[in-house]
């Protein structure tokens, strides 16, 4: 599957590797091009996932605040929950287009 933004592919892996959670595709760390993510300042804290990290994504001129997020260390009990480890896994919004 890829991530999508403006045509350019900012994320890709097998389906198999991918989560998904609450209906977003959760991207393997690793699958995520290099230089499109930046840290994002907003403070978030999912009651049953954890502390969320929020990233810009920027592709050539445009750059999109909080539209990537990740839970670096997320809850064992989010784990459990889930069924696999997701810590540092890439999420994004909908401007990020996700297609097979």
């Amino acid at each position: 599957m890829k991530a999508v933004l403006d045509g350019t592919v900012i994320a890709e892996a097998d389906r198999q590797d991918l989560i998904s959670i609450e209906g977003n595709w959760y991207f393997p760390p690793d699958s995520v091009r290099a230089g499109v993510l930046s840290d994002s300042p907003t403070p978030y804290t999912c009651p049953w996932k954890g502390a969320c990290q929020y990233y810009t994504v920027a592709v050539g001129d445009r750059a999109l605040t909080d539209r990537a997020w990740a839970y670096p260390d997320p809850y064992p009990t989010a784990i459990e929950r889930v069924g696999k480890d997701f810590s540092g896994y890439v999420a994004f919004w909908k401007e990020i287009e996700v297609v097979e």
